[in-house]
Parts: C-alpha cells; sequence; structure tokens
C-alpha cells in the first residue's frame, strides 16, 4: 500500500514554487479523511484525488448508484477503507465516523437528480437534508479539530430566471423537491454552523459548485452521460431542452476547489462560510452549444435532436458568480468547456479499449494543475 501511495503522490507536477493547489494537496499527505458519497461520479474523482495524495481515506456511501460506476472501473476501493452505508442511519454513521477520527471530512452523499426529486420527494428530503443533519451531528459530536466541506448544489438559489450570476449573498429558494431539499441543507449547515460550531474547533463550510462534467458519469438524464451513451451507440443525441443556459465545469474545477478549501480552513478558521464555484461567463451556456462542441470534439458525423419531453419544467437560465472563492481561496477556473469535453471524449476512448482509466484520471488532474498554475503565474505578472 505504502508503495501505491509513493507512486501516485510522485505523479502529481513538481514545480519550484507552490502554489495554491499544489499547498493544498501537500495538506492532506497522512490526514485522516472521512468522505461521504465516495461511490458516486463526484465522490470517485474525489477519492482518486485524495489517494494521490497520501491521505488516510474512510468512504462512507451506498453502493454505486450505476452500473458500469466509475467506483468500479477506476478500482477506487483499493485504495481506502470503503464502507457501505446509508447517511439516513444516523447510528451507524456515528459508529463510523467515530472509528475513523477524522481530521477533514468531504460530505458528497445526496439525492443529485432533478427528475428523480419529483418521483420521490421524501426520500429526497431525507437524504439531501435529514442526512446532512446527521453529518452536521458527527462533526458536533467530534472531540478533536476537523475542517469539514458539505457540498450542495448550485440550484439552491431562488430563481429569478435572469442572465446576472447568483452570489452568497441572494436569497436561497427551490421550486423543485432537488433544489429544494438542498436549500435546507444549505439552513441547516448555518444553524449548526452558528449554534454549535461556532466556539469549537470544527471548521465547516459549504460549497455551491455548477453543473460538472467529466469522464465515467454514467448518470441516467444528464446531457453528457447522454451523448457518450448516443456516440458508443452511434446514434442521434437527443436533447430535453436545448436553450437551457447552465455553468457548465470539469469535474476536477469544483473538486479543487474542495480540496483548497478544506485545507485553507484551517489555517484561517475567519474564511468559513459558503462559496460558489463556478466557471467564468463565457463558459456558462446553452446545452445545444455543449452538444454541439461534443459533436465537434467525438467526430465521425454525431449530431442531435430535440426530443419531446413531458416531464416537468425546468430552470431556463442559472449562472453563478464565483468572485468569493477567487478572492478568498485563490481558485480560479483553469478549462473552458471544449477543454472540459475533450477530457471526457478522451477518457471514454480510454474506457472503451478496455485500458487503465485511473491513470488517465491522475493525467487528468496533473493537466489540470499545471494549467492552474499558468493562469496562477500570468495573474500575478499582470499585478
Amino acid at each position: 500500500m505504502e508503495a501505491v501511495v509513493e507512486e501516485r503522490v510522485s505523479a502529481w507536477p513538481q514545480s519550484s514554487t507552490a502554489t495554491v493547489a499544489t499547498n493544498a494537496l501537500s495538506f492532506y499527505s497522512g490526514k485522516r479523511v472521512f468522505v461521504t458519497g465516495h461511490t458516486g461520479f463526484k465522490g470517485s474523482w474525489l477519492c482518486r484525488m485524495l489517494q494521490c495524495a497520501g491521505a488516510e481515506l474512510t468512504g462512507y456511501a451506498l453502493d454505486p448508484p450505476t452500473e458500469p460506476s466509475l467506483f468500479r472501473e477506476a478500482k477506487i476501493a483499493q485504495g481506502m477503507r470503503s464502507v457501505i452505508g446509508d447517511v439516513r442511519d444516523a447510528d451507524h454513521l456515528f459508529r463510523v465516523f467515530d472509528e475513523t477520527a477524522p481530521e477533514v471530512v468531504f460530505h458528497l452523499a445526496a439525492q443529485p437528480l432533478v427528475r428523480r426529486g419529483y418521483r420521490l420527494p421524501v426520500e429526497t428530503f431525507e437524504i439531501n437534508l435529514m442526512g446532512t443533519v446527521n453529518v452536521l451531528q458527527c462533526l458536533r459530536r467530534s472531540n478533536q479539530p476537523v475542517s469539514a466541506v458539505i457540498v450542495t448544489t448550485d440550484k439552491v438559489y431562488r430563481n429569478r430566471e435572469c442572465d446576472i450570476g447568483y452570489n452568497e449573498r441572494d436569497e436561497l429558494g427551490g421550486s423543485d423537491p432537488y433544489a429544494g431539499s438542498k436549500a435546507c441543507a444549505e439552513i441547516a449547515c448555518n444553524v449548526w454552523r452558528e449554534s454549535y460550531l461556532a466556539q469549537t474547533e470544527i471548521a465547516m463550510s459549504t460549497v455551491r459548485a455548477g453543473n460538472v462534467i467529466g469522464g465515467g458519469d454514467f448518470a441516467a438524464m444528464r446531457i453528457i452521460p447522454d451523448c457518450v451513451r448516443a456516440a458508443l451507440a452511434n446514434r442521434t443525441i437527443s436533447i430535453r431542452n436545448p436553450r437551457s443556459i447552465r455553468p457548465y465545469q470539469h469535474v476536477l474545477e469544483a473538486l479543487f476547489a474542495y480540496l483548497i478549501l478544506a485545507a485553507r480552513q484551517v489555517v484561517d478558521p475567519s474564511i468559513v462560510g459558503c462559496y460558489n464555484v463556478g466557471p467564468d461567463t463565457q463558459n456558462c451556456m446553452r446545452t445545444s452549444d455543449l452538444v454541439d462542441i461534443f459533436c465537434r470534439i467525438w467526430g465521425g458525423g454525431l449530431s442531435w435532436a430535440t426530443c419531446e419531453d413531458d416531464g416537468p419544467a425546468e430552470t431556463g437560465v442559472l449562472q453563478l458568480d464565483s468572485s468569493k472563492a477567487k478572492e478568498m481561496l485563490g481558485w480560479r477556473p483553469s478549462w473552458n468547456v471544449a477543454q472540459a469535453v475533450e477530457r471526457v471524449v478522451e477518457w471514454t476512448r480510454v474506457w472503451q479499449a478496455g485500458e487503465d482509466v485511473a491513470r488517465c484520471m491522475d493525467a487528468q488532474a496533473r493537466s489540470w494543475m499545471q494549467s492552474f498554475e499558468a493562469n496562477e503565474e500570468r495573474t500575478c505578472s499582470r499585478i
């Protein structure tokens, strides 16, 4: 195991000067880290990065939500303690949490699908609200310092269908069960922070990330997985809402923000709070434009068509203002949408060929860090 960790740590790019991203990764070496939702798409990517950083990692989640799944394809379980459990089961969650005695917590476990939320509203609130409350209770019960990042969503805001990005001071809301449950989770986090954690050594923040895309997402009713399935089957892509505008970004953009935040709030508790993490304005685009980019990069004459959709209405415009994360954390987006889609196609080709997708993930993380460092150097040279 030590040899595996050493190999993974050495995979990160070496720089003569420490950057925000490299400092954050070095923080996790030897740290006890607890991740809920580790078997999901985002959780699998996060765990791979933490494994590469040398963390002592425990995951707590249900079985992978899809078949195939990134968790199994990338063999994530081999580099961690993986516990199958439900965040609604408070007693079991408390036991595993206490056994782990984590120094860092990332809470990603969720019911993440808007349409499933409409079908199963009670389940959605149980998982997204009460599951989060159970994690908050774990933090409250901890007898040692913990840095925690609770992941919610960009959909927590009361949507006004405007083309100005929401900032962290805007009103929370939610007109569907998924969005409403996540907005409630944000309120619960604020209550626990002010009522129970403010005078402790528990640093807890929430992050509201935009729409993430990346290799290994096999979820139903998501646009990039739908594109990949259609491309692999050599059929036309069906789009339900081509004019919807969303803040699309590669999953690594959001995950590095989580990692930077959890590391930074340990040394500077004053930055604890809520953060938006989304792309710059030019990468908030219509779904049809995203699919056009995918078709061009995939090649082979791939095309799309609008399909009839009798499902519930969805938000037409959603954008985020991530100025706070840029100013307080030193984080900034590194890839545009086309670069993100290129990485999705690259990962899919590797997976399709039966090759090592975990190494592909490592290479993409290195590439993101190199882009981040280059952007950081350009920013510093202009100051």
